[in-house]
């Protein structure tokens, strides 16, 4: 991704990668005040980094698990023992699951470390780069499109899932506008994908989660957002807030596409009432900067995803094509 750095000059940086015996990866906690690079040598820091949301977005927590398998073999640590306990560090993204995994498999093989780790970090860039340009030839100019959440770069090592179409079309030429919801209560479209798009150029603008609804109204072209697990039936979780968008586009006849690569989908979970939908603290709904500002007494719920029906998919967008829920069976690795 193109990011401004601290002497204003603009470089090339991923959201995770090794260097130097380290894990390093973006603090996306920090953005868009601050850029920052932090670095890991152990796997139980690695896991504490994505539970923490110090990482995040499906696909980039994969690569941060593959990376944390990487030092635990650099390390000597028992591999049953860290996959398990990367493993634990969030519960919805499959990402995480399908990266362990597969790390796991390789260094059982006896394979290097860092480089099945920088394997999987490059697929997954180079799986980005085949949904940007299959979802960039959606795109045309003049068009009003919403995304939701951040699926950008950052969330997914380099180019994004949702907004890989938005660079494909935008490095064509073609010219469009982006309404981006802020995504509460931890504003990654705000401060995020925002902050992405400016790095880019690609005009667009903020608006409340509420508001989403009304410019549909006014008129909305086409929804792409990403996801953090794809059952087998093409029921999809994603950030908190995406159901009430798919909603809302049915309602208006806009189509509505999920972005995301093949090891996003989980053939073993056939509906989406399998997905295990994970609970984050009530504070970041009651507190802003570490200030209470919900009144006392009064609890929070804050589910940190939901789940779309399959039904309101228009199409998914992968590094093989465009499908439609009902081609799913087709997809598998």
């Amino acid at each position: 991704m193109k990011a401004r750095m601290k002497d204003g000059k603009t470089e090339d940086i991923r959201a995770v990668w090794f260097e130097n015996g380290e894990v390093r990866m973006i603090d996306q906690r920090r953005l868009p005040l601050e850029l920052t690079v932090v670095g890991f040598k152990d796997h139980r820091e690695v896991a504490e980094a994505i539970r923490n949301m110090t990482t995040r977005g499906a696909p980039c927590i994969g690569a941060s698990a593959a990376y944390a398998m990487c030092l635990a073999g650099l390390n000597g640590e028992d591999l049953d023992e860290a996959a398990a306990h990367i493993k634990a560090a969030r519960p919805t993204a499959y990402d995480l699951f399908y990266a362990t995994d597969w790390m796991y498999a390789r260094l059982r093989n006896g394979e290097d470390p860092v480089k099945a780790a920088d394997e999987y970090a490059d697929t997954t860039v180079s799986k980005c780069r085949a949904i940007g340009r299959y979802g960039g030839a959606l795109i045309e100019d003049g068009m009003k499109l919403m995304t939701h959440c951040n699926a950008g770069a950052l969330a997914t090592v380099d180019v994004g899932t949702a907004l890989a179409p938005m660079r494909d079309a935008h490095d064509r030429g073609k010219k469009f506008f982006v309404y981006a919801s802020e995504t509460r209560p931890r504003l990654q479209g705000m401060q995020l994908t925002a902050w992405e798009l400016n790095q880019e150029g690609i005009d667009h603008a903020i608006i409340p989660d509420g508001a989403s609804a009304y410019y549909m109204s006014q008129g909305v072209d086409m929804i792409i957002v990403g996801a953090d697990r794809i059952a087998a039936n093409g029921d999809f979780a994603n950030k908190i807030g995406t159901f009430d968008k798919a909603i809302c586009a049915k309602r208006f006849g806009i189509p509505f596409y999920v972005a995301a690569p093949v090891s996003t989908f989980d053939f073993d979970t056939e509906t989406g009432d399998g997905i295990v939908i994970e609970q984050r603290s009530e504070t970041e709904m009651t507190q802003i900067g570490g200030m209470r500002i919900a009144p006392v007494g009064s609890r929070a719920l804050n589910p940190a995803f939901d789940v779309t029906p399959a039904e309101l998919v228009t199409g998914f967008i992968t590094e093989k094509g465009i499908f439609r829920p009902s081609e799913i069976s087709g997809m598998r690795e």
